[in-house]
């Protein structure tokens, strides 16, 4: 909105400090600063509004560690997230941009179900919340959104270099100065293919997946690669709902995604970066850093009370909307298949359990009794457990919650870095 404002404004008069707002640094920056502090002033409020209502975690005991101590912990904290991400994205963000658009219906939509969810858990003291099959949909209608608008959209397009000046679209001067430059030529491009590692270009098409030629071909291509989209929000959002199970963990292990995702848009959308690292040149999605930005401040700002020993609880409302954003800004800068790299605590956590539910059910039909890998599931309650008589045993005794989240976090660091060095990796 700002940033609209003030390029209308920069074409009228000369106000010195308009011009900054075309950098995308000084945006993303500013973006942190802002949506850090809504979250910190904002959130406090909030829970205090929140426990003022007695809006607190129902706990069940399931013999965890620290856990009953948990009860009466205000939850929703979501909303915290969803404000500090989506004020400074508005006001910031080229409103005009079809990615900033699509990552602020993400983090409304999914939120709102979200908040439906926690509200009908909290305040109908339904414990089962909204029914499973309500969610699903609600995830699918999204990457169905997500995935027809990038088909659509004009913006949502690969900008590839062509050898001749009279196929140019666009033309972007390389590298030296005055005289001696270098010039070359590009032209945009509806594609279906991604980013994928350790092949020759580091490229993946959908229209690979059909046999149909031409026109037909095409159709399908895209008609897969929606699809995948929708598997990918459903999954991404669920498996971060699924590991927020502990102080600070999912909150913590987002910012470190939002990051990465981050550095991935920057230079995805900057022609002398994605030359220099032979990666696509995605021409807008400079735009998605400065979402992103907003939502790193805010998780940050969230951690300040969402940490060990919390203050508050993101419920629902918070971890449906952040796999939301994950999953669509990996989309959108084509690194969707490499989620199971930088999301891998989400992939692992959604795998455990899985296999655990398959397990127990394929031994109890199999013997009469099932058997379980874990100690529990999620993951991280596996490490919270002491004896078991789980297949996996190790660790014998529980670990401390602080401790379990940040080597969490320091896994995320790894698989971020591992996600990063792939671009290189052929």
């Amino acid at each position: 909105m700002l940033y609209n404002l003030f390029e209308y404004l920069r074409d009228l008069v000369d106000f010195p400090g308009l011009g900054l707002f075309q950098y995308i640094t000084f945006r993303a920056f500013t973006a942190v600063l802002l949506s850090l502090t809504i979250a910190l002033f904002a959130g406090k409020k909030i829970i205090g509004m929140l426990a003022k209502k007695q809006i607190g975690e129902e706990i069940r005991d399931l013999d965890l560690e620290g856990q009953i101590q948990k009860k009466g912990t205000p939850t929703m904290g979501g909303i915290i997230i969803l404000i500090s991400t989506v004020i400074p994205a508005l006001l910031l963000g080229d409103l005009t941009n079809t990615y900033v658009i699509l990552l602020i219906i993400t983090t409304i939509w999914l939120g709102g179900i979200g908040f439906i969810d926690d509200y009908i858990k909290v305040f109908k003291k339904n414990k089962e919340g909204l029914h499973g099959r309500f969610k699903v949909f609600g995830q699918v209608f999204l990457g169905l959104v997500v995935g027809i608008t990038l088909y659509y959209s004009e913006q949502a397009v690969i900008r590839v270099p062509v050898k001749a000046a009279n196929d140019q679209i666009y033309s972007e001067v390389m590298e030296g100065s005055g005289n001696n430059t270098t010039t070359r030529y590009f032209k945009d491009e509806k594609s279906t293919r991604t980013t994928i590692p350790f092949v020759k270009n580091n490229e993946f098409d959908y229209a690979w997946l059909t046999p149909l030629k031409g026109e037909a071909g095409e159709m399908a291509a895209w008609v897969i690669y929606i699809i995948a989209i929708i598997f990918i929000v459903t999954a991404v959002s669920n498996g971060t709902n699924l590991t927020d199970g502990l102080d600070g963990l999912t909150t913590g292990v987002s910012v470190i995604t939002g990051t990465t995702l981050a550095i991935l848009a920057y230079l995805s959308g900057n022609i002398i970066y994605a030359n220099y690292l032979n990666i696509m040149y995605l021409p807008n999605t400079g735009e998605i850093v400065i979402v992103l930005a907003a939502f790193i401040g805010a998780l940050i700002g969230f951690l300040w009370y969402n940490s060990y020993p919390a203050q508050v609880f993101m419920g629902d409302t918070g971890s449906l909307a952040i796999g939301g954003i994950i999953a669509v800004a990996a989309v959108m800068i084509k690194k969707e298949l490499l989620i199971p790299i930088l999301c891998g605590i989400f992939f692992v956590e959604s795998l455990s359990v899985i296999i655990q539910r398959f397990y127990f059910k394929y031994t109890r039909i199999k013997h009469g009794k099932g058997v379980r890998v874990f100690k529990m599931t999620p993951l991280h309650h596996h490490f919270q457990k002491g004896e078991s008589d789980a297949l996996i045993k190790v660790p014998r005794n529980a670990l401390p919650e602080a401790k379990i989240v940040t080597r969490f976090w320091i896994i995320a660091v790894f698989l971020a870095v591992i996600t990063i060095i792939t671009l290189k990796i052929r």
